[in-house]
């Protein structure tokens, strides 16, 4: 399964130990927290969150040819499920939407790059549920912990596809921050709508 991994540059094979490091983190600090109990509402809310999520992701404002696209606020109900329920509900829903999104439309030319661009991308959005006081920050949270994750795709498995001359990691930057940058952004700003400030209000009540 990882018969290629040794082929990667120096510089991947850093990215990659790095990542290795903060998920063994994040996994020892989950660990320390209360055990989480999915009670009934919460599997509810979360599969209308995933569900949600899923069908905005598929109404694409703009696409690149190697997946990636922006979305009229696809992510915004799993951060909102984050803020809710906090990080650890918000990862496993994300990585469960991830392998929804891999299955429906997954582009996968390495092991590696499966785990960076699905679960743990889009289990990154739950990180959403660390500041629960500010919608609009949480969701930059969320976006940057998923930006990191395709961005780390990007310039290790997708480098090839940089333009002549330009450095992998910068096209990766720009090619991520065209696409989750932006989907991101689209968020913030639908965070300062007193609308959704309400409805998150509404679903902690229910």
């Amino acid at each position: 399964m990882f018969e290629n991994l040794f082929e990667l540059t120096t510089a991947s094979k850093v990215a990659l130990l790095f990542l290795v490091g903060v998920s063994v983190y994040g996994a020892y600090y989950f660990k320390k927290q209360d055990k989480i109990k999915f009670t009934t509402k919460m599997l509810v809310i979360a599969s209308m969150c995933i569900a949600l999520s899923f069908v905005l992701s598929h109404i694409r404002l703009f696409r690149l040819p190697q997946a990636g696209s922006i979305t009229p606020a696809s992510m915004l109900p799993m951060f909102l499920f984050a803020v809710m329920f906090g990080p650890k509900a918000g990862i496993i829903a994300g990585i469960a939407y991830g392998f929804l999104q891999f299955i429906q439309d997954g582009y996968v030319i390495h092991e590696m790059q499966f785990f960076l661009d699905y679960p743990l991308a889009f289990g990154a959005m739950g990180l959403a549920g660390l500041y629960k006081k500010n919608i609009a920050i949480a969701a930059l949270i969320g976006g940057l912990g998923r930006f990191f994750m395709h961005f780390l795709s990007g310039f290790i498995f997708f480098g090839m596809y940089a333009p002549e001359g330009m450095n992998p990691v910068i096209y990766s930057f720009i090619y991520n921050i065209s696409t989750t940058g932006v989907d991101t952004l689209i968020v913030v700003l639908l965070c300062f709508v007193p609308q959704i400030k309400t409805l998150l209000k509404r679903l902690q009540t229910i």
